[in-house]
């Protein structure tokens, strides 16, 4: 990078903030501690190049505001940007809508421009770039449900900006330019709405090669219209709405009364300082603090906020409801994020999650199956993945006392979903005749290598994932069951109860992994824990092998040591997990394994069903091993840089991990109120968790080699077990934390206290 060249150009531009495009540093060296707010330690191109799939995105936007952008390209190695980006429907997605900005009023028929660009600086409030052959400055900042550009054009005279509409229409009117596009195939549309402070001396809309003036609308495929400038400076701004076009103009009327990019962008920067000053943490380490508040950054991409003026558009029955006054929020990969995503807000944004776990329900309500969602986006429930466990969410979420929803509505929904819907991956059906058999005899039948598949709805790619099914099934009915038993359901408590031991079906004594069986009920032989199923293991696991997989039993972790024949022989094969070699070259397989990246030994950290796996020696009387080796994981494979990020992202869900476990703390089992203790990055933590109540963890003797617990106190109060519960700080309290270089091979290892607590919360 030819920071000299970079210094020159800048000139050009006005400087934001105190992060540094040196991705290897990100730290401003010319800021004082002091000077730094929480938003100026995020660098969102932290994880921009991915390991093997997909990459972070540097995503432009509010707190969980239905806006958001992000440089249209493949990844930060990309050489061009496809045009600039008007609004992002779903996370991952490509924009609807597309703005090119042209020097003069030579379009060679290109409805989208693609660009070289550079001098990109990106902030979570702000977007700049400088496109090279087109000479264009651009200044971007979103709020909540509109956006703002300003366009500076070295060429004096005429300038031109198309806008284009991937599926839909855009109209041309004396003041503004409105339109729609279809989102995938529809139902939904995206509405726009979009003005400019200096008035076009032409317009039209662009066909072929040519501009027709004569025209003011257009419609269909990449149709585009094209406005032209007699200026050097054009400033647009811009709304964006699920309802119509109309009300696409009112939120931009409702939040902008400025054309300044400056004063939103002020503005957009105070909301992510107030989110993120939530956590408040101390250290010496200026990159351990990126990759902390980056993290937390990425934790409020989603879900979305999508009222509008009291109303909102649900794709479940693709009407307009009013939202008395509770905010309706989708777009949730609930797979990924019940397992800290959903616990961190539970902590930091209860009544944000409140009005999420009331969106679920009415999705359910709105659904003509009445089935609660799995992965609730902008055009409805596309169920992605396995298992049903927003019924995680909600429980969750109400054994930690958020209690401000109808849990029995949820209950119904719930249920429905578990009973009612196959348990096949990526399918949204009812039953089939595997889903029967697994609810007579208590586990999913799976096909030997190379046996014919005999079930039609089965997914060609996603395959059965057997074991997968089984051991997500087995942990959301437990939740299920807990549910039920708050409700009063006593029959239904104990029916899904004993479901969740359905995993000990498939668990194989000798191996003591869980090994699926074929239809007579014969575990399938021969049989690879690392690379029998396929590609992403999918016949039997789903995207991570057996070795992952081993350890899928969050909600009866003492079961689970009690099956592998007592705690010694539990960390025994923890141990082996870490040690266990690829057994091929990595690009055989990764060929085979592509999610299973961020390895050590078989332990995937880039892979969700992971993230609980190095707590789980504290509940067998060993925690300084979890504390070794999550100050090991975080420092291995999250740091700022552009390869900073083990694998898939997924909107939170990892984010959410490295949070937790900077802090000192993880919620290994969503639906129990307890918290598992590792080992913080920081020697001061400080959460407000609202209403004038804090948790706050402080590390005494904290360091780099001083990793292990040497005692600690909760509340004032000696602790000697390496977890706590929801109660006990959600009141307000304080965790300390006396660290040193060597284990303490006493604090909290009493397998009595750990068996004991355990059996008690996972009985």
């Amino acid at each position: 990078m030819d920071n000299t060249r970079i210094q020159k150009n800048l000139a050009t531009f006005v400087l934001l903030g105190a992060i540094s495009i040196s991705f290897f540093s990100c730290c401003n060296k010319t800021a004082t501690k002091e000077e730094k707010s929480p938003v100026d330690y995020v660098n969102p191109y932290m994880g921009n190049i991915s390991h093997l799939l997909v990459p972070t995105y540097p995503t432009v936007h509010l707190p969980n505001s239905m806006l958001r952008v992000y440089p249209e390209r493949a990844d930060y190695t990309s050489d061009r940007i496809k045009g600039l980006p008007v609004v992002v429907t779903s996370h991952r997605g490509s924009s609807a809508f597309n703005i090119s900005p042209v020097s003069g009023t030579h379009l060679n028929g290109q409805t989208v421009k693609q660009y070289t660009y550079d001098l990109e600086k990106i902030t979570p409030y702000r977007y700049r770039v400088y496109l090279d052959e087109e000479q264009i400055e651009v200044d971007y900042a979103p709020s909540h449900q509109s956006g703002i550009y300003k366009l500076i054009f070295n060429h004096s005279g005429e300038n031109s900006i198309v806008v284009n509409t991937v599926n839909g229409t855009l109209a041309l009117a004396s003041e503004a330019l409105s339109g729609f596009q279809l989102i995938d195939k529809g139902p939904t549309k995206v509405y726009l709405y979009l003005e400019t402070e200096q008035t076009p001396v032409k317009k039209g809309i662009l066909t072929n090669e040519s501009i027709d003036y004569a025209q003011n609308i257009v419609t269909g495929e990449n149709a585009a219209v094209v406005l032209t400038f007699n200026a050097h400076i054009v400033n647009i701004r811009y709304g964006i709405s699920f309802i119509s076009t109309e009300q696409a103009k009112k939120n931009l009327q409702r939040e902008m009364n400025t054309f300044s990019v400056d004063e939103i962008a002020a503005a957009g920067r105070d909301k992510w300082n107030k989110v993120l000053a939530k956590i408040r943490v101390e250290s010496e380490d200026e990159n351990q603090k990126t990759v902390f508040y980056t993290s937390l950054y990425r934790t409020y991409e989603r879900m979305i906020n999508i009222s509008e003026d009291g109303k909102y558009y649900s794709a479940f029955d693709e009407k307009i409801h009013a939202d008395n006054g509770i905010p309706f929020y989708t777009d949730d990969w609930i797979w990924d994020t019940y397992r800290a995503t959903h616990p961190l807000r539970v902590l930091i944004e209860p009544e944000m999650e409140k009005n999420m776990i009331e969106s679920y329900i009415r999705m359910a309500e709105q659904s003509p199956n009445g089935w609660m969602p799995t992965f609730p986006e902008v055009t409805g429930d596309s169920h992605r993945m396995n298992g049903n466990h927003a019924v995680a969410v909600i429980w969750d979420a109400y054994c930690k006392g958020l209690t401000g929803f109808d849990l029995g509505k949820a209950y119904i929904a719930c249920k429905a979903a578990i009973t009612e819907k196959s348990l096949l991956p990526w399918t949204k059906i009812p039953l089939t005749d595997l889903d029967r058999f697994y609810w007579e005899k208590g586990y999913f039948p799976a096909l030997k290598e190379g046996e014919q598949e005999t079930c039609q709805a089965t997914h060609d790619f996603e395959k059965r994932q057997a074991i997968s099914l089984i051991l997500g099934n087995s942990y959301d009915t437990w939740c299920l069951s807990e549910i039920a038993g708050s409700l009063d359901k006593t029959a239904d408590h104990e029916y899904f109860l004993k479901a969740s031991y359905n995993y000990r079906n498939v668990f194989n004594a000798e191996t003591q992994f869980f090994h699926p069986k074929d239809k007579n009920g014969e575990f399938i032989q021969p049989f690879d824990y690392r690379f029998s199923g396929g590609v992403g293991a999918r016949n039997y696991y789903g995207e991570n092998n057996g070795w992952v997989y081993r350890w899928d039993v969050q909600h009866n972790i003492a079961d689970l040591i009690d099956l592998m024949q007592g705690p010694e022989n539990f960390v025994k094969n923890l141990d082996a997990t870490f040690v266990e070699p690829l057994g091929k070259g990595k690009n055989n397989f990764f060929e085979q394994l592509p999610d299973h990246t961020g390895n050590v030994g078989q332990f995937s950290m880039a892979n969700e069903p992971s993230l609980h796996i190095p707590y789980l020696y504290n509940y067998a009387g060993q925690p300084w091993k979890t504390q070794k080796r999550i100050r090991n994981l975080l420092n291995q494979w999250f740091r700022n840089d552009l390869m900073g990020i083990p694998g898939d992202e997924d909107g939170g869900g990892m984010s959410a991990f490295v949070v937790f476990s900077a802090m000192g703390f993880y919620p290994v089992t969503p639906g129990s109120p307890t918290y598992s203790i590792g080992s913080p990055l920081f020697d001061y933590v400080k959460l407000d968790l609202g209403n004038g109540k804090f948790f706050e963890i402080e590390a005494l003797n904290n360091s780099t080699e001083n990793k292990y617990i040497q005692s600690a106190k909760l509340n004032g109060k000696e602790l000697n077990q390496a977890w706590f519960s929801h109660e006990d700080i959600i009141d307000g309290g304080k965790l300390e934390l006396v660290m040193g270089a060597k284990a303490n091979e006493n604090w909290g290892r009493s397998p009595d206290i750990t068996l004991l607590s355990a059996a008690k919360l996972w009985q």
